[in-house]
């Protein structure tokens, strides 16, 4: 199911397999579509400690959500009566397994080319970032070999020339916390070396570690350390709640979205549904027998047009950052733990490294929409930056 920011259920986006669940039963489940907070996920969006929900927020939640709607389907539609909770313990235990045993590492590295894009705008803005002296560190819980890999692909051979520190299998979020892993060096051939860790020296491979030792080592704190990462509970969450870091959500999805929302479909769309929910905010006063019947005919309407934009992203689910006018949990917990978020790294390529991103200043409840891109119902989206605070 899809939840908004304060836990609503967006009704016809409940799936029971690969089949809708009807808006009554859902209702008569959850005693109407709140979810209680004690139910929720917990701090990472994980089912545990007595919460009976698991947010999935991520790529790596692609094939578990795919393989447990189509074990759940396949059950259902063959009469086979099974514990709900052994499939979820199964499935997340088998997507797991093919990390643990590296098998998705050689299925990756056999095939670069089908699973990597090439990635030119990538070493781009690298290279912009290095020769203007930026300081660059690179952290992974992938395995070097991996990296390097994937890395020489999608960068070129002189990748770790543009990185001042390399830490592979981090064991992020871990890494962020437990201050009792140290650093180990580790050769290009993967030998781990004994050597007590004194300097993180550029261009040398370090393995696991801890932040509050890399914070010692490099002495780079605080809001002058910009973040980038793609899952907002392992990656940004400790280090914009914690150390006070300035963080970056890399969200693929963006892109796609944003070139729907540029579409004169979804434009004309939204700005008569704005212009609509306006017209019923003034006509509701009037309440004689005429105007109840317009009144009614635009609620029709409003609600059709609001299936409507849902079905435009994604006909099972909508968008991933709104559900209806609301936004979305993700987008939630995105807007607290990142400062600013897009498709890509290549967005940045469209700014100068003096650019600053103010945060933009959309009215409260209270406040009359005095700014043009309030009033403004028809403006177009222009780039795949979004900005949630003072850079």
């Amino acid at each position: 199911m899809k939840i908004d920011a304060f836990h609503y259920i967006q009704l016809g986006t409940v799936y029971r397999g690969l089949n809708p669940v009807p808006e009554k039963e859902v209702i008569a489940m959850y005693e109407g579509s709140h979810v209680p907070l004690e139910i929720m996920s917990d701090f990472y969006g994980k089912s545990s400690h007595g919460h009976t929900m698991k947010q999935f927020m991520d790529i790596f939640s692609l094939p578990e959500m795919t393989l447990l709607l189509c074990v759940n389907d396949y059950f259902m539609k063959h009469n086979i009566d099974y514990e709900p909770v052994h499939l979820y313990k199964d499935v997340k235990e088998a997507i797991g397994d093919v990390h643990v045993r590296g098998i998705m590492y050689r299925a990756v590295e056999a095939d670069n080319e089908k699973y990597i894009c090439y990635g030119e705008q990538t070493h781009a803005v690298l290279r912009k970032l290095s020769k203007n002296g930026k300081k660059m560190f690179l952290i992974t819980n992938s395995p070097f070999d991996f990296v390097n890999r994937g890395m020489n692909y999608i960068v070129g051979k002189d990748w770790r020339d543009l990185f001042d520190v390399v830490i592979v299998q981090a064991d992020k979020p871990g890494f962020f916390n437990d201050r009792r892993k140290p650093f180990r060096r580790v050769t290009d051939k993967g030998v781990l070396l004994w050597d007590r860790i004194h300097h993180l020296e550029k261009g040398q491979i370090y393995k696991q570690g801890n932040l509050y030792e890399f914070l010692r080592l490099t002495g780079w704190r605080g809001s002058k350390v910009l973040y980038f990462g793609d899952h907002i509970y392992s990656d940004l969450a400790d280090l914009t709640l914690k150390h006070g870091w300035r963080t970056g959500a890399i969200i693929p999805e963006l892109r796609k979205e944003i070139k729907i929302m540029n579409t004169e479909e979804y434009v004309h769309t939204m700005t008569w549904l704005q212009a609509l929910t306006g017209l019923l905010e003034q006509m509701q006063v009037h309440q004689d027998p005429a105007s109840q019947t317009v009144i009614q005919q635009w609620i029709n309407e409003r609600e059709e047009m609001r299936l409507r934009t849902k079905d435009i992203f994604n006909a099972q689910f909508g968008s991933l950052f709104r559900t209806y006018h609301n936004p979305t949990y993700f987008t939630r917990r995105l807007s607290r733990f990142a400062d600013i978020y897009m498709a890509s790294l290549s967005c940045l390529l469209n700014y100068d490294l003096q650019h600053t991103f103010y945060p933009r200043r959309t009215p409260l409840q209270h406040e009359s929409p005095i700014w043009p891109e309030q009033t403004s119902t028809g403006t177009h989206v222009g780039e795949s930056l979004h900005i949630t605070s003072v850079l």
